[in-house]
């Protein structure tokens, strides 16, 4: 569950209101929406293979906000119908979609195949040979695919996660997605500033349109090196 300054939420998710809002905040289950939740979870089979999909589509990778929006243009129910401006909408979305993407990651260990998982950037990737289990005491995993979560955290709960109750706890996943996100995967310790203002201009350059590179990873490269300048790392 990670969460994310106001700057840092508008750079990823541009449709948010101005207060801020954690990663950790997404989609809506009011009485008054439970029908949706209803058709939503009908289809809670078929959305890892409709990520699967779109993620093979884009090897570069998606942001959690580009996933987003394909599954809305899609009409995908939950997602179709969610009011991102509402913080408990906007909380079951993300929840749903990461809930989605670990039991996605579950079915790939038969394929050696694993999911690398951040806000900045979901991808598919050959599953490494030091890995080859999934890590059960991974306490993202463990929270995602515990659907309690989503059933029980209600308005009042959403409103403690904006105002930053969890942001001293969760500040350390904002920055391992960050640095994962310029190539440094379990490094430790961790890089210098130098290592990783080097890293950034040679995927920076590696990746720009004019050199023929993607211009969503470049998106991403650029909100994880805002993410860790906010952060005193680079």
């Amino acid at each position: 569950m990670t969460t994310f300054t106001q700057n840092e939420n508008r750079a990823f998710y541009p449709d948010l209101p101005d207060w801020p809002v954690p990663v950790a905040a997404f989609l809506s289950l009011d009485k008054a929406h439970a029908s949706c939740f209803d058709d939503a979870m009908n289809h809670h089979d078929s959305l890892p293979g409709f990520l699967l999909q779109q993620l093979r589509l884009q090897p570069e990778g998606l942001s959690e906000y580009q996933l987003i929006n394909l599954l809305r243009q899609q009409q995908w129910p939950l997602f179709a119908e969610a009011d991102l401006r509402d913080p408990l909408s906007l909380f079951r979305t993300h929840f749903t979609l990461f809930n989605a993407l670990y039991r996605l990651d579950e079915q790939l260990v038969a394929d050696q195949l694993q999911l690398d998982i951040s806000p900045l950037c979901i991808r598919l990737l050959p599953r490494s040979a030091s890995q080859p289990e999934l890590t059960r005491t991974d306490p993202l995993r463990s929270y995602y695919l515990d659907l309690q979560q989503l059933n029980e955290t209600d308005r009042e709960q959403v409103a403690a996660m904006l105002d930053g109750s969890f942001s001293r706890i969760h500040e350390k996943d904002e920055q391992t997605a960050a640095l994962a996100c310029l190539g440094f995967v379990g490094v430790q310790p961790l890089p210098t500033t130098g290592e990783i203002r080097q890293a950034y201009r040679r995927l920076a350059s590696r990746h720009h349109p004019d050199r023929g590179g993607c211009n969503q990873r470049l998106q991403q490269i650029n909100q994880a090196m805002a993410l860790l300048k906010r952060h005193q790392l680079a």
